[in-house]
Order: structure tokens, then C-alpha cells, then sequence
């Protein structure tokens, strides 16, 4: 009976610490769901700051007429409504463009992927010695600077002292003696397209060569002894091993070549007539720049930033697909 006595007090002791633990609990819970949010603040107030005022501000001024006068502050801002945006339906220069960006961004973004993803299929099949050169040739290539890079591009096209020219003539093309190759819109946007895929290439293939390098190469092997050719492996295993990585890449270098604006402002100052050759980024910079309307300007980059969602809508769902 002692014995039962003295277990008593210890069994409460006991009984209450774990109530205290249970009562204490959500508490700890509750710090542990608030902390990430917490060290994520910091971030958030940068990323509203940086991105998100301007972005406020641009869609406000695609309601405003807003040009040089309202920039040196000597006169207020007009609200003007939806007229900015009926400006955009309505006028056939900005369609041109629009549609114009779209064939040259779709073009470039299909035409980096094949060459990207071909070059790294090709990397796995190389001897270490030979992918580190082809590597090192690739990196140069993506770090050397916009500009010093068009420099390079706009001597190998010029009209009289290029270097494309006298080659093509040398095996025989007399027709490009002297030739110009930013006068016509055709040729503007195949050197513009050569130039942007040589530098979007390797951005692509280290991606995809890393994906490349996860695949495993006991299925790989398994499958070819049961019959498999090259094609079929790459088609059946290859490519569902690395198509998040390709869906990524791809979805990237469509923002990107949608948003272009640096080789194409540098090609339209070497020769190109830019009526004919203006692409979005372009097209908005010289309305709102150029010819100080704002207004139309700032209700093209939200059309811009609208079908950017359009087009990603579909790698955006993954997203939170994947997240839920």
C-alpha cells in the first residue's frame, strides 16, 4: 500500500508535465509556421519596392496622357481612360509589331532549344579532353558582354569589309558582292536571329547537359539490350527524365526572346530601318522615349506583361500543381 502511495504524487507530476507540453505545443507550432515568413519579410519588402511600384506606376500611366511636359513637372498628369489602350486595338503599326515579335520570338526560342539540346546530347558523347574545350568555347561565348559582342557581329555582316560577304562570294555567290543585309527586313531578322541564337545556345546546353548527366545509365543500357535503338531511348527515357528542365529553359528563353531589345535597337543603328524591323521592346522604347508618349507606351508593356502570363500560363500551373 506504501508503494501505491508513493507512486501516486509521481504519476500527477507526470500527468501535468504533459499537459503543460499539450497546452504548450500549438504555441511552438505556431512560431514554427511564422518564423519562414519572417525571414522571407526582408525579401518581400525588396520585391515590392523594386518590382512593384514600378509596375503600379506604369499601369497607372497606361490610363494617363502622359509626355514631356508631364515628365519636367510642368504639368499634371490627364486621365484619359481606356484611350490608351483603344490606341493599342485599334492602330495596325502595333498589331504589325506585335505579331511580328511573336513569329521572331517563337522562332528564335524553337530554333535555341533544337541547336541547344543537340550540342548537349552531344556533349555526353564526347571524351572529357574535347567536351572541356567545347565547353570553355560555349562559356565565352555567354560571358562576353552585349555590345563588345555586337561590335564583332555588325564587322562579320558590314557591307564592304565583312567577312560573311567575302566568303560567300569566294564560293561562289557574286550576287553578295557589296551586299547589304539590314536594308530588308528578311535578312535584318536573320542576322538578328543568328546573333541571338549564338548567344542563347549555351545557356541551354549547360542546362540541359546537366539534366543529361542525371539520366540513368543502367536503364539506359537495359533498355538497349531488350532492343531499343538510339531514337527509342532517347524519345522513352531521355527525354521524360529531363523534360522539367527542357520546360524551364524553353519557358525562359521565350520571356526573353519576347522582351529583346538590345541586339535588335544595336542592329536598327548599324543600317536597319526600324518602321519595318521594330519588335516590342523596341517599339516601346522608341514611343515612349523618342516621341514622349508614355501613355500608349505604358499600355503596350502591360499588353506585354499580360501575354508573357498567356504564354506561361501553362509552366505556371505546373508550378502550383507541383506545390500543392
Amino acid at each position: 500500500m506504501a508503494s501505491e502511495h508513493l507512486a501516486t504524487p509521481t504519476a500527477s507530476k507526470g500527468s501535468v508535465q504533459d499537459l503543460r507540453d499539450h497546452q504548450d505545443l500549438p504555441i511552438r507550432q505556431r512560431r514554427k509556421s511564422i518564423a519562414p515568413y519572417l525571414l522571407l519579410a526582408p525579401v518581400i519588402v525588396m520585391l515590392l519596392l523594386a518590382l512593384g511600384y514600378p509596375l503600379a506606376r506604369q499601369f497607372v500611366m497606361s490610363f494617363q496622357s502622359f509626355g514631356l511636359a508631364q515628365q519636367l513637372g510642368t504639368a499634371p498628369p490627364e486621365w484619359v481612360g481606356f484611350e490608351n489602350y483603344t490606341t493599342l486595338v485599334t492602330d495596325p503599326d502595333i498589331w504589325a509589331v506585335i505579331i511580328r515579335s511573336l513569329i521572331f520570338c517563337f522562332v528564335n526560342a524553337t530554333v535555341t532549344m533544337i541547336i541547344g539540346t543537340s550540342f548537349a546530347v552531344l556533349m555526353t558523347k564526347l571524351n572529357s579532353a574535347v567536351r572541356l574545350i567545347l565547353s570553355t568555347a560555349l562559356l565565352f561565348a555567354w560571358a562576353m558582354p552585349v555590345i563588345a559582342a555586337m561590335t564583332v557581329w555588325d564587322w562579320l555582316f558590314d557591307t564592304d569589309y565583312g567577312l560573311v560577304n567575302w566568303a560567300l562570294v569566294r564560293i561562289g555567290f557574286e550576287n553578295f558582292e557589296g551586299h547589304t543585309w539590314l536594308i530588308e527586313p528578311l535578312s535584318f531578322f536573320f542576322v538578328a536571329t543568328v546573333i541571338i541564337v549564338w548567344m542563347s545556345v549555351p545557356f541551354v546546353v549547360f542546362s540541359v547537359y546537366s539534366a543529361l548527366t542525371q539520366v540513368n545509365e543502367e536503364v539506359l543500357e537495359a533498355a538497349a539490350l531488350d532492343g531499343a535503338n538510339g531514337w527509342e531511348r532517347f524519345v522513352n527515357i531521355i527525354m521524360p527524365t529531363i523534360a522539367p528542365v527542357v520546360a524551364v529553359v524553353t519557358v525562359l528563353q521565350v520571356i526573353w526572346d519576347l522582351r529583346v531589345f538590345t541586339q535588335i535597337y544595336y542592329l536598327q543603328s548599324a543600317g536597319g530601318l526600324a518602321s519595318k524591323t521594330d519588335l516590342l521592346g523596341t517599339f516601346i522604347y522608341r514611343v515612349g522615349v523618342s516621341q514622349s508618349n508614355y501613355g500608349v507606351a505604358s499600355a503596350v508593356a502591360v499588353f506585354v506583361l499580360f501575354l508573357t502570363l498567356i504564354i506561361t500560363s501553362g509552366y505556371i500551373r505546373t508550378l502550383f500543381k507541383e506545390s500543392e
